[in-house]
């Protein structure tokens, strides 16, 4: 199981950011260099409890499917999606939000693991965790974008 953790500061009311951060349009935008789209389940605006969305993107020169459900949620502190279908063996996306000083500290804890055995393993080594790291990088820089006003 690999596990990623980013920390973004945002100048911006953490209600704002969580709900930039649940907001399939931006993060279509911010995912715009993989092709990613919304295409089934909440396919605009806003994603909540118990809701699924389903991506469409191009990643590695294959157009991929994942189908995530936000599993958990309260409401300007935190939210969860977890996969539902997709080339994961697992995936979960801790996404926390904590105001400081006017600051919204966003954290990521993204959680997966690769099929394949020993093959998933280094293809996650090699490639798999830096290309999600950037993914993600790119969706907060996006985020800061969207949220600083």
């Amino acid at each position: 199981m690999t596990t990623i953790y980013l920390t973004t500061k945002i100048k911006a009311p953490k209600q704002i950011v969580f709900d930039a951060s649940r907001n399939i349009d931006i993060h279509q935008k911010s995912a715009s260099p993989s092709k990613e789209k919304a295409i089934a389940g909440v396919t605009s605006g806003l994603i909540n409890l118990n809701e699924t969305v389903t991506w469409r993107g191009k990643h590695f020169g294959l157009y991929l499917t994942h189908k995530s459900r936000i599993t958990a949620m309260n409401f300007y502190d935190f939210f969860v999606d977890e996969m539902e279908r997709g080339k994961f063996k697992y995936f979960r996306h801790e996404h926390i939000f904590e105001e400081i000083n006017g600051f919204t500290i966003m954290k990521d804890k993204l959680q997966y693991e690769t099929p394949f055995g020993i093959f998933g393993e280094l293809f996650d080594i090699l490639f798999l965790e830096k290309h999600l790291t950037n993914f993600l990088l790119e969706r907060n820089k996006t985020l800061k974008e969207v949220s600083e006003i």
